[in-house]
C-alpha cells in the first residue's frame, strides 16, 4: 500500500504522469491530490498511503513540468488555464464515476479551487492546505509583468541550465525556502525533486517555472471562482510560520461553506511536517 503505482494517462493533448495508491472500484471514495509550486506528485507519500489504508483510491499527479510530469514544447509555455484544463481531462482519462475529493496544496489550491468552481459537479469535498492564492494584484502591474516574462523567458531559453554541485548543495537549498521541515525529512525530499542527467545533478522542474507568468493573480477572481463552489471546503493552514495573504479572510468567506483546521508551527509544508496529522483531518472531513 505504501508503494505506488506509475502510469500515464493522455490528457489536454499531453501525457501526464500519476502515482496510485489503492484501486478504483464502484464502492470507493478516490481522491485526487495536486502538489504546489516546485514540488511533486511524489513528496504526497507520507499522506497518500493513510488516506489509501482506509479503502480509499488515491492518485497524485504530476502537474506539467513539475517531477515526472509532461514538459511542453518548443514556443510553448506553462499558463496558469492549462493547469485546471489539465486537471479536467485527467478526472475523465480516470474514469470518475462519482465526484472525488480534490486536495490542492499552495499553488495546487489555487488550481484545485477553479477547477471546482468551473466544474463544482465533479468534486464533493474541497481541501486546501495553504492554497488560497499568492499576494493580490492591480491591473496596472500587466504591462511591467508581460515585459518581465518575456525577458525572463529569452535568458532562460538561451541559458545553460546550471547543475547543482551534489545533494548536499541540493538539500542546502531547498533548507533555505523550508525552515520549519525537520532536516532529516527535507533530505528525503531531495531523490523526489532531482534528477541526474548528461549535466550532472539537476532539479526535476522545468527551468521555465523560475520565471514570471505573463498574466497576473488577481484575488477578485480567485473569489469568483470560490463563489461557484459548492461542496464543502476545508481550509487547512500551517500556523504563523505559514502563507497568509493579507486578505484572506475575504477570500475564506467567498466560500458558501467552509471549515477552517490550523497546524500551529507546522509551516507551509504541512503534508509533510504534518503528515499523519493531516490524514486523521483529510479523513475525517471526506467521512463526515
Amino acid at each position: 500500500m505504501n508503494t505506488p503505482r506509475s502510469r500515464r494517462i493522455q490528457a489536454n493533448g499531453l501525457s501526464h504522469h500519476v502515482l496510485e495508491w489503492g484501486s478504483p472500484a464502484p464502492d470507493k471514495e478516490s481522491v485526487l491530490l495536486v502538489h504546489g509550486f516546485m514540488d511533486a506528485a511524489a513528496t504526497w507519500d507520507l499522506v497518500a498511503p493513510l488516506l489509501a489504508a482506509q479503502g480509499r483510491h488515491v492518485v497524485a499527479m504530476d502537474m506539467r513540468g513539475f517531477g515526472d510530469g509532461a514538459r511542453i514544447a518548443a514556443g510553448g509555455y506553462y499558463h496558469f488555464a492549462d493547469y485546471i484544463f489539465d486537471v479536467a481531462d485527467l478526472v475523465e482519462g480516470l474514469g470518475e464515476q462519482a465526484p472525488l475529493h480534490l486536495v490542492g496544496h499552495s499553488m495546487g489550491g489555487t488550481i484545485a479551487t477553479m477547477f471546482a468552481g468551473a466544474f463544482p459537479e465533479k468534486v464533493a469535498k474541497l481541501a486546501l492546505l495553504e492554497g488560497l492564492g499568492p499576494p493580490d494584484n492591480t491591473p496596472d502591474a500587466a504591462p511591467d509583468r508581460m515585459r518581465t516574462w518575456i525577458e525572463g523567458v529569452r535568458k532562460t531559453k538561451a541559458a545553460t541550465p546550471k547543475p547543482l554541485v551534489d545533494e548536499e548543495d541540493a538539500f542546502k537549498r531547498l533548507a533555505l525556502n523550508h525552515r520549519t521541515v525537520p532536516v532529516d525529512l527535507l533530505r528525503t525530499r531531495i531523490p523526489w525533486l532531482t534528477t541526474n542527467g548528461e549535466q550532472g545533478l539537476l532539479w526535476k522542474a522545468d527551468p521555465l517555472h523560475r520565471t514570471i507568468s505573463p498574466v497576473p493573480f488577481f484575488a477578485a477572481v480567485y473569489k469568483s471562482f470560490a463563489a461557484r463552489i459548492t461542496c464543502p471546503v476545508l481550509a487547512v493552514s500551517g500556523g504563523p510560520e505559514g502563507f497568509h495573504p493579507a486578505d484572506e479572510e475575504e477570500r475564506l468567506s467567498a466560500f458558501r461553506s467552509v471549515s477552517r483546521v490550523d497546524f500551529p508551527g507546522a509551516g507551509h509544508m504541512i503534508h509533510w511536517t504534518r503528515a499523519h496529522e493531516l490524514s486523521e483531518v483529510l479523513a475525517d472531513f471526506f467521512t463526515n
